[in-house]
């Protein structure tokens, strides 16, 4: 035990090296959110009006309403870059090293999830205190009892780009990941709108939001926020962080495709 315990320590360590010596990654991570709740708000909010919905008790600005979806674009393109850096790593040999040592694949991988989920986590908090400054604040409480839904959902998030990370050839082609999976996932969810706007629209669409896994991640995070708990959220981002995990898992196991295609 000790020996599996060096190795999340050691692997969780290199991620938050890599984050630190990466400035323009932290920058990156929170000037997107930003933009979205300083700028495109201020012109979506006499367009889309909110009424009362749970978990929220009175009207609220469109601003306070984007809040934990902006939380789940933090944690979605984080997994994303951490999966861009595993490929990067499959490709300078330096996976294959690690993928050798006696420790088991699955828990190698599940060392790097965990570091890249923290690191996830860690942005998120620094892009609340932000709005706070802002005063985009949540109730004091609910800065605690997000956390756990922090978790969940980085980790879906996470074993997601960990998903794509063993599929992906080569570097180049994560472009076309961002286009194809990324940006639907989190437009087609209700980070930006709530799901009955999008049954205005299109009960397809609206059917489609309601399927997303990211759609639940940002339920769970907005009651979160508040105090609340969404039972059937929490079951189907679970639901997914499993699904993804373990074809993550597969995919870099040697009866999987990822490593085998790469020799």
């Amino acid at each position: 035990m000790t020996g599996y315990l060096t190795a999340l320590a050691a692997i969780v360590t290199r991620e938050a090296l890599r984050f630190i010596h990466q400035r323009e990654r932290f920058v990156a991570a929170l000037v997107r959110p930003l933009v979205w709740l300083l700028v495109f708000a201020a012109g979506f909010r006499a367009a889309l009006g909110l009424s009362i919905i749970p978990p929220y008790q009175t009207y609220i600005t469109y601003e306070t309403y984007i809040v934990p979806g902006l939380c789940g674009m933090i944690l979605l393109f984080n997994g994303m870059q951490s999966s861009l850096s595993l490929i990067y790593d499959r490709e300078m040999g330096s996976m294959k090293l690690l993928l050798t040592s006696p420790f088991p694949r699955w828990w190698l991988l599940m060392c790097k999830l965990v570091g890249a989920t923290a690191i996830s986590v860690l942005q998120v908090y620094a892009f609340l205190a932000i709005a706070a400054a802002f005063g985009i604040t949540m109730p004091l409480l609910g800065y605690l009892t997000v956390l756990p839904a922090l978790v969940v959902a980085g980790i879906m998030l996470g074993a997601l780009g960990l998903l794509l990370s063993s599929f992906i050839k080569q570097l180049e082609n994560f472009a076309g990941v961002m286009n194809f999976v990324i940006f639907p996932m989190f437009f087609m969810s209700s980070a930006l709108y709530p799901l009955w706007k999008m049954a205005e629209s299109s009960e397809l669409l609206h059917d489609i939001c309601a399927v997303n896994p990211f759609t639940h991640a940002v339920e769970l995070i907005r009651f979160a926020l508040y105090v609340d708990f969404n039972g059937p959220a929490l079951a189907w981002t679970v639901l997914a962080a499993v699904v993804f995990t373990a074809a993550a898992l597969w995919g870099y196991s040697p009866e999987g495709s990822g490593i085998r295609r790469k020799g």
